[in-house]
């Protein structure tokens, strides 16, 4: 029942943001050298890699420089890539990753190998289920970026404390999860994107 209902929203949705994707697509080709979109190695479901599809909001190669991205005032993000992440707008490629089964809209967000690679095996679970677009943990980091930039050391920041907060939420809720509950945390993201 899920997968059926990730992919009739996803091509509902790809369907209804054509016209925005296609001038998103414009605006990023105008604000900045490089390719539209922005591909990324992630870690899915049964521990295998995947490339996650997402508007390049960052100056190309930006990656080389680190991974995590620290604060709105990050110089390698664009003009248009500050608008995206903002309103999230960036991730809305990914709904192909959603239709090719890579991902379902809600699941625990993917992550690098690098810190996919710290994981303890009880946390290790996150990956028994299809990475998500939203999950309660992008509900309550939705600003993480600015937490990280508060921090002298933002890696160590991101590995100690908001890393295993995130696994934490989304253990529960693996454990506790139903249409229902997806439903929930795809509201709480649109109202929360919305504020």
């Amino acid at each position: 029942m899920k997968r059926f209902l990730d992919l009739f929203f996803s091509i509902i949705g790809l369907i209804i943001c054509l016209p925005l994707l296609l001038f998103l697509a414009c605006l990023i080709k105008l604000d900045s050298k490089g390719s539209v979109f922005y591909k990324q190695v992630r870690v899915g479901k049964g521990n295998r890699d995947f490339k996650i599809l997402k508007f390049r909001t960052m100056k190309e190669n930006s990656d080389n420089r680190g991974l995590l991205t620290i604060g709105s005032s990050d110089v390698r993000i664009t003009n248009i890539g500050r608008f995206m992440r903002k309103y999230k707008i960036d991730e809305l490629p990914q709904l192909i990753n959603v239709i090719q089964g890579n991902m379902s809209i809600v699941g625990p967000r993917p992550e690098v190998r690098k810190y996919v690679d710290l994981y303890t095996n009880e946390q290790k679970r996150v990956l028994t289920v299809r990475p998500g677009l939203t999950d309660f943990a992008s509900i309550r980091y939705l600003n993480e970026n600015e937490l990280l930039a508060q921090s002298n050391d933002p890696e160590k920041q991101y590995i100690e404390n908001i890393m295993p907060d995130k696994l934490k939420l989304n253990l529960d809720y693996i454990d506790q999860q139903s249409c229902w509950l997806d439903m929930k945390i795809i509201w709480q993201t649109l109202i929360s994107i919305v504020k």
